[in-house]
């Protein structure tokens, strides 16, 4: 049992870790773009709010006559924090430095910002000072001259910022794996309860305390289950064909066996004519065992395809029992045209015949009737009758029945009724048990042709 939980426990491992894998990596790269917009967002916002200010930087640099003192949008600046900046010409050559950039030495800001204009914002540069600043580039036009004015501030506060912004970010993430393993585990223990059940229930029919397995599981696994008790149906059918083949051969056999006994106490036979006949008994047994073992793989329906001709078969099986019953001196007699073929398998025919007329030479008085016909309404009709005591009427039924029995004063399993029953089913046709005009019993089967 150990080993076959195993699969199972593997089969988990690799779900949580499959699944704890996609979950980890989405929430990581979600996390890396959260972290990647909120810089963008601040960078936008700051640089948002520099363009507000446009007055105060304008200020700055009318404070070095690089722009007219003319420009009327000059007037509404007010007083505010000095920036650190620098002013580039279209080609990033830098032709101002703001005052706070002048005493840190910033004095190719613009040059080096050319080498990163193309990479997406926020722009990050360790300058000559050797200190990292965030650089946010406002285009202005100042006396019909355009200019890229770097506004640069200290990235030793912003970075600080992110890394709290990313702590959190992390922080949460690490909380919804948390959540989602939580929810991983209790799906998988919830998801795989019905293969528990299942697991539970084909041991119980291992066990031999269940058949099949029952309903109720979810639409996924229906086909999975009704395919298997497709199989177990199967099986036991097959087991089922197997014990009945068994029994079948057995009781078949038992007839040949007491015909050699016969046989090899028949004191009128010479030698010759007692191998002769002893070998015919057992070609006769052999025919048996391969018939059985065949209706055994394919059930009856596989072997309804031939044609057998009827009256040398049923004068062979009389000559057979005349030899097991010769204290009895029984009266037979056959009415049947010579060319009158059964439709149906040899095998069959003997099971049919021997064990119909193995009962009538068994239960007779002194009389046997074997007769075949179509009758008139086109169905092959097979009659066995004998003169013994009958059926009673309340029995008829129950005795084509496995191991039911009508004469308990003789041995015998109860087998051949039931055999004869289930060959003329497989053939859509009816086996009745009727009083027979010889004061006996008379066994009628119709089979359509």
């Amino acid at each position: 049992m150990r080993f076959k939980l195993k699969p199972k426990r593997r089969l988990l491992t690799r779900m949580y870790l499959t699944s704890l894998s996609i979950i980890t990596l989405v929430g990581f790269g979600l996390a890396w773009m959260v972290n990647i917009l909120h810089a963008q967002n601040s960078y936008n916002e700051e640089t948002a709010q520099l363009i507000a200010e446009i007055p105060q930087v304008a200020a700055e640099l009318r404070e070095h006559d690089l722009i007219p003192d003319t420009s009327a949008w000059l007037e509404e600046n007010r007083k505010g924090e000095r920036y650190v900046m620098a002013s580039c010409d279209d080609r990033f050559k830098q032709v101002w430095t703001s005052a706070m950039a002048v005493d840190r030495g910033l004095f190719d800001t613009c040059e080096r910002f050319a080498d990163i204009k193309n990479d997406s914002p926020p722009y990050y540069l360790t300058l000559s000072d050797n200190r990292g600043y965030y650089i946010y580039m406002l285009s202005v036009e100042i006396a019909k001259i355009h200019y890229n004015l770097l506004v640069m501030k200290d990235a030793e506060k912003l970075e600080q910022e992110y890394d709290k912004f990313s702590r959190r970010t992390y922080i949460r993430l690490a909380l919804v794996l948390v959540l989602a393993l939580i929810l991983l585990v209790s799906a998988a223990y919830w998801g795989m309860r019905p293969l528990v059940r299942m697991r539970e229930e084909l041991k119980s029919i291992a066990d031999g305390k269940a058949k099949s397995l029952s309903d109720g599981y979810p639409v996924e696994l229906e086909g999975v289950t009704q395919a298997l008790n497709q199989l177990l149906q199967q099986s036991s059918a097959q087991q089922e064909r197997y014990q009945n083949a068994m029994n079948d051969l057995a009781h078949s056999l038992k007839t040949r066996l007491a015909a050699v006994h016969a046989i090899l106490d028949d004191r009128a036979l010479d030698q010759q004519e007692v191998s002769e006949k002893v070998m015919e008994q057992v070609s006769q047994m052999d025919h048996l065992v391969k018939y059985q073992l065949k209706r055994a793989m394919l059930g009856r329906k596989g072997l309804k395809q031939e044609q057998t001709q009827l009256l040398p078969l049923v004068n062979q099986l009389s000559q057979m029992l005349f030899k097991i019953y010769r204290d009895k001196d029984v009266q037979f007699s056959a009415r049947i045209l010579p060319l009158l073929q059964f439709p149906g398998d040899k095998g069959d025919v003997m099971e049919l015949c021997g064990n119909l007329m193995e009962n009538a030479f068994r239960l007779c008085i002194s009389t046997v009737r074997v007769s075949a016909e179509i009758n008139d309404n086109g169905e092959f009709e097979l009659r066995v009758e004998d003169d013994g005591p009958g059926v009673a009427e309340s029995l008829r039924q129950k005795i084509l029945e496995r191991g039911v029995r009508a004469d308990t004063r003789s041995p015998g399993q109860g087998i051949g009724l039931a055999v004869c029953h289930e060959i003329v089913q497989s053939y859509n046709g009816i086996l009745t048990i009727e009083e027979s005009n010889l004061e006996g019993a008379m066994f009628r089967i119709r089979i359509p042709l």
